[in-house]
């Protein structure tokens, strides 16, 4: 909870201090777009929260956004496929994905950093290589499928809640009653905390991580038709480039430790909504695009060293609380 506190508190901070400086930022129009691509990166944050909470990584994340990507206007537009049967395939493709990468992990005891490399680079490849490289898009056909990545839920005559954020929401619920209220949550946390305790108690851990990559692959599979269907131009050779990373930094940001054990959805959902929140601040602004990737990666840094710093006074008051034999 105080890290929910504590990251709740910077965003507060930095919406108040960019609202003073820039008052066009609370237009109607900068917050649904803010809020919009909260929700789409939001999404595939919730996923990558399940493998950091077992005590693994995924930096396949954007590689799997960018394949999918390509896959949904390719099979829709030019092969002319149903939406029913497009929708079929991308499942039975992600399913597969999640559970090679589960499979190599725990079958072939390889590690999660190295098998999801390969995939970041297998799948970025792929993507070039059936799309010749070239530019997909859906056109004008298919306006009415766009609507779930740019269309709004109308709350006020001019303010309309983005269904992306509405569909992350959904997503977090689920995620969050996954994570705090079935048995198969609390295996996630008690694996990420000791793997082979876990393993020792009954847990078949090889299954939890399993199903924690498939989680993820899904999660970025489903961001994957969203940032399609919102750019409606996907170039293979950079669509979803470092979005792996604003994966991680959210779910880090939230509370999710990189040693695994720790995290909770709603911190990864305001930890992505901070990283999109300082995105649009650099931009409304002015200061420098440049120094985006400088300015964000100095907040990650200064939110890991202070979770450190709590994680260290913590252990140290339950060393001075601990009676002396």
């Amino acid at each position: 909870m105080k890290k929910i506190l504590g990251i709740s508190g910077v965003l507060v901070a930095v919406f108040v201090l960019t609202a003073l400086l820039e008052p066009n930022f609370l237009t109607a129009y900068n917050l649904q777009n803010t809020l919009r691509w909260t929700g789409l990166f939001g999404i595939i944050s919730i996923g990558a929260a399940f493998v950091i909470i077992t005590g693994g990584i995924d930096l396949a994340a954007g590689s799997v956004v960018a394949l999918v990507g390509v896959l949904v206007p390719l099979l829709l537009v030019e092969a002319g496929w149903s939406l029913v049967t497009v929708f079929l395939v991308l499942v039975v493709v992600l399913l597969v994905l999640g559970l090679l990468h589960g499979l190599l992990i725990t079958k072939l005891n390889l590690q999660p950093f190295v098998v999801t490399l390969c995939g970041l680079l297998f799948y970025r490849g792929l993507a070039r290589w059936i799309t010749g490289d070239q530019t997909q898009g859906f056109g004008s056909a298919f306006e009415g499928l766009r609507q779930l990545a740019i269309g709004r839920i109308p709350i006020t005559e001019s303010f309309g809640l983005p269904i992306p954020f509405a569909i992350m929401v959904l997503l977090a619920l689920l995620a969050g009653a996954l994570l705090n209220h079935t048995i198969w949550g609390r295996y996630m946390m008690a694996l990420g905390h000791n793997e082979e305790a876990a393993r020792f108690s009954g847990i078949n851990t090889d299954r939890m991580i399993i199903l924690a990559y498939v989680i993820a692959v899904l999660t970025a599979g489903l961001g994957g038709v969203l940032f399609a269907l919102d750019v409606n131009s996907v170039q293979p050779a950079v669509h979803g480039n470092f979005y792996e990373l604003y994966a991680i930094a959210a779910a880090v940001l939230g509370g999710c430790s990189l040693r695994g054990g720790e995290g909770s959805i709603l911190g990864v959902v305001i930890g992505a909504a901070v990283l999109r929140l300082l995105y649009n601040a650099i931009n409304i602004l002015g200061i420098p695009t440049q120094l985006e990737f400088a300015i964000i990666g100095a907040v990650i840094l200064v939110g890991v060293i202070a979770d450190e710093f709590v994680r260290r006074i913590t252990a140290a008051r339950l060393t001075r609380s601990m009676p002396e034999n």
